[in-house]
């Protein structure tokens, strides 16, 4: 368990909102359950996995998957969510997170493991994945756990690997079809439906 697999899980009632031009409350309910499903199926594939979850509907979905669970009290976006997953990996002996988004309805193991072997040599490193469109990461590896601040957002890309230069950091971007496609707009549906 020295790799730990951090799932990153909103509420599922509030997720998806830039989607609204395109799909029901229901369906975007649905849309972020069953892509919280896929990145924690294949988070369990790779290594352990701890849900960051949003809501205890969330927790629950992470439970009846078998990952561990920490319930955010308050939850306080994406950034608050990875800072407070990293914290309990590494009390319990992370020695490096995986960072995973949950609305990559193209997440396998297999791409996991792909950002996993771009870290493999030894010594501190950071792997993104890079989202497509708007600068941003849906997935980010850092040995050692606490290597970087956070900076997930738009444009979050470059502000990791700035931070990354600014402490000496080796930092890597994998550019992967199965992480790069994230939903946050209707564009993005679009694309999905076209592949």
């Amino acid at each position: 368990m020295k790799t730990w697999i951090v799932v990153l899980v909103k509420d599922f009632d509030s997720a998806k909102q830039r989607l609204e031009p395109a799909l029901e409350p229901a369906a975007r309910r649905q849309l972020a359950i069953a892509n919280a499903e896929r990145a924690i199926r294949a988070g369990a594939q790779v290594g352990h996995v701890l849900v960051v979850a949003g809501s205890e509907e969330a927790a629950g979905l992470g439970r009846r998957l078998g990952a561990e669970i920490l319930l955010e009290a308050e939850p306080g976006g994406q950034n608050a969510a990875a800072a407070a997953g990293v914290a309990h990996a590494t009390s319990r002996g992370a020695e490096s997170v995986l960072l995973l988004s949950s609305d990559l309805p193209l997440v396998s193991a297999a791409a996991l493991r792909r950002v996993l072997d771009e870290a493999a040599a030894a010594g501190p490193v950071a792997v993104a994945a890079a989202a497509t469109g708007r600068g941003g990461t849906n997935a980010l590896f850092l040995r050692p756990p606490h290597a970087l601040d956070f900076h997930f957002g738009d444009c979050s890309l470059p502000k990791f690997e700035a931070d990354a230069r600014a402490r000496g950091l080796d930092f890597k971007v994998v550019d992967d079809p199965a992480l790069a496609l994230d939903l946050d707009e209707p564009a993005d549906l679009a694309a999905l439906n076209g592949r």
